[in-house]
């Protein structure tokens, strides 16, 4: 264990100068930029930017072919990705970095962080399946709301991990060999997001994160969902998975024994599902759906105790993360804190429900938030992929009905987790109070 934790601190001293040179934490690629527009010359098709920075930079940028000078906000902080296949620096995209804040838009921040922590508390993934999207239906950039949703994360996780800890349910061990390959998944994850937004500009980005989405949520969801059915019909009792058992039957060196998910794995199992998770987190500010179905169904722990480590591994990539992402300058401070404002209750609530019910509820909801938000991102693929050209633009009245659809079924996904979480919680402190009245009853017959 303590060559284990002295591996671990080694990790983390060298990896700053690791990503320095290898510009996974260095900042925004070349071409992608951030600044204020202070003037806009239509008849040049010209704007001046002042680039942020330790230094300002003015320059003048020109305008593509159509792209309005309305469409440039003037003194408003905004992300600007050039053209790097065009002379000279032409604008390719342009998008505000930051929503104005409004009274409705704080409001559903923190009801979005409740939720999500909430699920996080619950099943351990965070909840950022359902933040990332919500904050891009408020009108936040696919970048920003990826990297404002990780930063909020690591706090959250925190607490809840010392929630679960506290009951007995976090395996500190598995934890930490995952978070160790994670942070590696991170620098990979932010490498892509910055390659997509120098390439497609942000609408690129919103629908690389949007097709992320919908293909492993369908895909996780619905395997999921089917083993929910089986270790329901089954009387409620989770089985090993035959993968896991396999894999556990693999004798390559170095073994690892994680007590408290009572398994016996050889690290290079672990190793790939850590990797998925940090990368996935980076990318689309996701990662617990993949490292939770990933400990239960090939490292070979309980439902209850994967949920409860990945909130370990989901504080220490988000700080690493949370790190890169602010050195890029694309937090969104005041959406981090809103959400989580919210989230520190709704963490605290979903950890003391786990302790009131079986296996197979929290694969239920992780599940049923999963493919109904799978709906939701699905619905507005079609207008992403008009934005980068990859299809014609798509009729005013179906962008409005696609929106829509992507609107009802995120407010479903909140809903049904709040549903469903509370439900079981309530069933399962009445249960559990009628079992200790009962005993009480008994003991008193006894006595008597």
């Amino acid at each position: 264990m303590k060559r284990l934790l002295f591996l671990i601190l080694g990790i983390f001293l060298i990896m700053p100068l690791n990503s320095a040179l290898a510009a996974g934490g260095a900042g925004p690629s070349k071409d992608m930029m951030t600044g204020k527009f202070i003037q806009v010359d239509p008849a040049a098709r010209t704007a001046t930017f002042i680039k942020s920075g330790a230094t300002e930079t003015q320059m003048v940028l020109t305008l593509p072919e159509g792209m309005a000078a309305e469409d440039l906000r003037l003194n408003k902080k905004m992300m600007v990705t050039l053209d790097s296949h065009a002379e000279g620096k032409v604008i390719k995209d342009a998008s505000i970095m930051f929503l104005d804040m409004t009274l409705t838009k704080i409001g559903a921040l923190l009801m979005i962080g409740l939720i999500g922590g909430l699920l996080s508390g619950f099943i351990g993934s965070g909840g950022a399946f359902v933040m990332t999207p919500a904050m891009m239906s408020l009108g936040a950039p696919g970048a920003i709301a990826v990297a404002s949703n990780m930063c909020h994360k690591f706090p959250k996780a925190m607490i809840g991990a010392y929630k679960r800890y506290k009951y007995g349910q976090a395996d500190i061990k598995l934890g930490l060999v995952m978070a160790t390959t994670a942070i590696i998944g991170v620098q990979i994850g932010i490498k892509i997001q910055k390659y997509i937004l120098k390439m497609w500009g942000n609408d690129g980005s919103n629908l690389y994160v949007s097709t992320v989405f919908v293909l492993v949520l369908v895909l996780v969801g619905a395997y999921v969902c089917y083993d929910a059915y089986k270790v329901a019909k089954g009387g409620g009792e989770a089985k090993t998975s035959k993968l896991a058992l396999a894999l556990m039957k693999i004798n390559l060196p170095p073994m690892m024994e994680f007590k408290v998910a009572k398994v016996r794995i050889s690290a290079w199992v672990t190793i790939p599902v850590g990797l998925f998770t940090g990368m996935l987190a980076a990318t689309i500010a996701v990662g617990g759906f993949i490292g939770v179905p990933g400990m239960i169904y090939v490292v070979g722990a309980s439902a209850l105790v994967a949920t409860a480590t990945e909130l370990i591994i989901a504080f220490i990539m988000g700080l690493w993360g949370s790190i890169q992402w602010g050195m890029a300058g694309l937090i969104d401070i005041r959406m981090s804190l809103l959400i989580l404002a919210g989230s520190l209750i709704g963490v605290q609530l979903g950890a003391l429900g786990t302790t009131y019910v079986k296996d197979h509820v929290i694969k239920i909801v992780m599940a049923s938030v999963m493919l109904i938000v799978a709906v939701s991102r699905g619905a507005l693929v079609p207008g992403y992929l008009a934005a980068v050209g990859l299809r014609s633009e798509l009729d005013p009245q179906m962008a409005s009905v696609l929106k829509t659809i992507s609107d009802l079924a995120l407010f479903a996904a909140l809903g049904t987790a709040g549903i469903i979480i509370s439900a079981a919680m309530v069933k399962g402190m009445v249960a559990s109070r009628s079992e200790e009245r009962a005993k009480l009853a008994k003991e008193g017959v006894q006595h008597g």
